[in-house]
């Protein structure tokens, strides 16, 4: 938690007066956010960064910490984003592959399972400021434990 919360700072702080940014080849930008699944109703942070490749797609490698009742479960996701609209609010669908560790047992004994599957999902992403916007994500997970749920953050241009 110690380090979601200090890159949920070093977020903040570090892109202040950076200029807006469109959906160009080469602009990148960093994101924080929260989760939540539908089915296990379980909350988790993480963090990605987003680069543009081309013009209009993205590819988005994000890191999520995810804290269920009992154990403790992560998820490393690489997604291919392709925004259909540009200007200060952008919208997105994306399709990637993800893969999910989880340990089921109280504390750090017991066994790590791991899965492998593919993720789709739409999204948004809404201009607050010159260097901080909205992101919003709804998401469909294939692997165990099959969740669907939302992200909510926010991006930072870099």
């Amino acid at each position: 938690m110690k380090k979601a919360l200090v890159i949920l700072i070093l977020g903040i702080l570090l892109p202040l007066g950076l200029e807006a940014q469109s959906l160009e080849q080469g602009n990148t930008r960093f994101h924080t956010y929260g989760t939540y699944g539908l089915r296990w109703k379980d909350f988790g942070v993480g963090a990605g960064v987003e680069y543009f490749f081309l013009d209009n797609f993205a590819i988005m490698p994000s890191f999520t910490y995810i804290m269920p009742n009992v154990g403790n479960r992560s998820n490393f996701s690489m997604d291919l984003r392709y925004y259909v609209s540009d200007g200060p609010s952008q919208l997105f669908f994306l399709a990637g592959y993800s893969q999910n560790w989880e340990n089921l047992q109280p504390g750090d004994p017991g066994v790590r399972r791991t899965f492998k599957g593919a993720n789709v999902g739409v999204g948004a992403y809404i201009r607050i400021v010159e260097w901080v916007g909205l992101n919003t994500e709804f998401r469909i997970q294939s692997q165990n434990p099959q969740e669907a749920g939302f992200k909510v953050g926010f991006a930072f241009p870099l």
